[in-house]
């Protein structure tokens, strides 16, 4: 299911986030355990961030005796999805592939990664463009030429 409305979540929301997409239902001492070690939070601390992902939707809760179960309302490639087409939104068009091959050069990739990666390129070639247009209002970025800028 894609994330229909942009949903901001904070890195340690995505820290709880990536709990419950590995374990797929969690209660909050499940999610505090498997922390622990990572973050020196407080359960009081995890609980209010899980809290935090319940009211903006991204957890589902399911009552269980005196505790929650806790299951992921969007997969983590759809939110990934949706973090990445916030970002190309938020740039000029013209930066898109700078931005994508600088993720791609700061990133440590498997062989198997490279080669997925070679596939989709190859398949963008037969829909690439000499040049990608602008997509910024005049004065959001430095393509002065198509803004009529000087």
């Amino acid at each position: 299911m894609a994330i229909e409305e942009k949903i901001e979540i904070t890195e340690s929301e995505w820290e709880i986030m990536r709990v419950v997409w590995t374990l797929e239902k969690a209660t909050s001492k499940d999610i505090i355990q498997v922390l622990q070690d990572k973050k020196d939070w407080k359960p009081a601390t995890a609980k209010t961030f899980i809290g935090r992902l319940v009211k903006k939707g991204m957890l589902n809760t399911e009552p269980k005796g005196n505790k929650y179960i806790y299951s992921a309302a969007f997969s983590e490639e759809d939110s990934v999805k949706s973090v990445t087409d916030r970002l190309f939104d938020q740039i000029c068009s013209k930066e898109v592939g700078k931005t994508i091959a600088d993720m791609i050069a700061g990133a440590t990739l498997s062989h198997r990664d490279i080669e997925l990666l070679q596939t989709v390129l190859d398949k963008k070639k037969d829909e690439a463009v000499d040049e990608v247009a602008c997509n910024c209002m005049p004065g959001q970025c430095k393509c002065r030429d198509n803004h009529n800028m000087n």
